[in-house]
């Protein structure tokens, strides 16, 4: 079946949250790192570091969701995979190569190793794994009769639930990266597919939507709390560091349900919340290095000063908004240059 593209803003709108929440994660750890990750005096900025754990799942299920709206049958698998490549590959290089070779020049790997582990830079690691996302996808949607079958798709969920424990108990996966990612978040990308065809059973929903808000408010506090305990038990930073919990899973499931029944029904003006969701991937890929620019230029010497009178409440806000404003602005005047945004994101 030939399919027109459509367009969700409230989905482009999750998208622009999505990427506030990855520069709040990382701004919020830069603190955590510079404190020796000492919880009980920075329990706000601990918690700012917590709330946004929904980011990457959210992104994935985005991906999922996006991919399936808009897919057309009639396209050959050769053109789908061009399509891709374009729209996320060669991005994924340029910004590797440049944080690999000129922003974190000491590595344990080779440059072709890095960029099949996404590990060039901390924020690149679940690219790889997205792309695995994308290129199954035609195969994906094939079965997707299959894939919405409540009994199947739950069997999943419980098997998700089961790989989620195991890697958070007992540590992460011996599989080659980008696989024990994908299987830390196949059900995110498969739960993205089937919500985007049976949006108007979702909407059904938005008369719970206050029974949602308190499962989700409910949730946060435990994200919050399951950290804060495992990782004062363990002392093992990956305890609140890591994004893939059982917890997490209902917590980002629900933020998108909660999110998606508010944003579906304010009318919103497309045109600009388009334009700010084109510069989200551009600002994905730059925001570390405006936060390293940041941190070093003044930030640092400031929290240093505000931590020694004890007058830091507001430092983790103030250096969020300072590193997502210029990452926004780098992305708009970048985009100004024609076809730039093939390479840059």
């Amino acid at each position: 079946m030939n399919k027109t593209k459509s367009y969700d803003v409230a989905i482009d709108i999750l998208r622009i949250i999505a990427i506030l929440a990855v520069i709040l994660i990382h701004t919020t750890t830069r603190t955590l790192e510079v404190v020796k990750y000492d919880l009980n005096s920075y329990l706000l900025t601990f918690s700012l570091n917590q709330i946004p754990r929904f980011a990457v799942p959210i992104f994935i299920l985005i991906s999922g969701f996006v991919l399936e709206l808009n897919y057309d049958s009639n396209m050959d698998y050769r053109k789908y995979f061009q399509k891709r490549i374009n729209k996320i590959f060669i991005p994924y290089v340029f910004w590797s190569f440049l944080y690999y070779f000129f922003i974190y020049k000491t590595h344990s790997t080779n440059f072709l190793q890095a960029l099949l582990e996404g590990n060039a830079s901390y924020q690149l690691y679940f690219i790889p794994t997205l792309i695995i996302f994308y290129l199954l996808f035609p195969f994906l949607h094939k079965f997707f009769t299959k894939l919405e079958n409540f009994y199947f798709l739950s069997a999943l969920l419980i098997i998700e639930l089961y790989l989620l424990y195991t890697n958070y108990t007992f540590g992460q996966f011996p599989f080659f990266y980008p696989l024990s990612i994908m299987l830390l978040n196949y059900f995110f990308f498969l739960f993205g597919m089937v919500i985007s065809k049976n949006l108007q059973k979702l909407l059904m929903l938005g008369k719970y939507i206050w029974l949602i808000l308190i499962f989700l408010l409910i949730n946060m506090f435990l994200v919050v709390n399951q950290g804060y305990t495992n990782y004062l038990k363990t002392h093992d930073y990956f305890k609140f560091y890591s994004s893939f919990r059982p917890i997490i899973l209902t917590y980002t499931i629900l933020i998108f349900l909660f999110l998606y029944l508010i944003l579906s029904k304010i009318n919103w003006n497309k045109r600009i919340i388009k334009k700010i969701s084109s510069l989200s991937f551009f600002v994905f890929f730059v925001h570390v290095v405006i936060l390293e620019l940041t941190w070093n230029l003044f930030a640092k010497g400031v929290f240093e000063k505000l931590n020694h009178t004890k007058n830091f409440v507001f430092f983790d806000l103030i250096f969020f908004c300072i590193v997502t404003s210029v990452s926004f602005l780098s992305a708009f005047l970048i985009h100004k240059i024609p076809k730039i945004s093939t390479i840059t994101g």
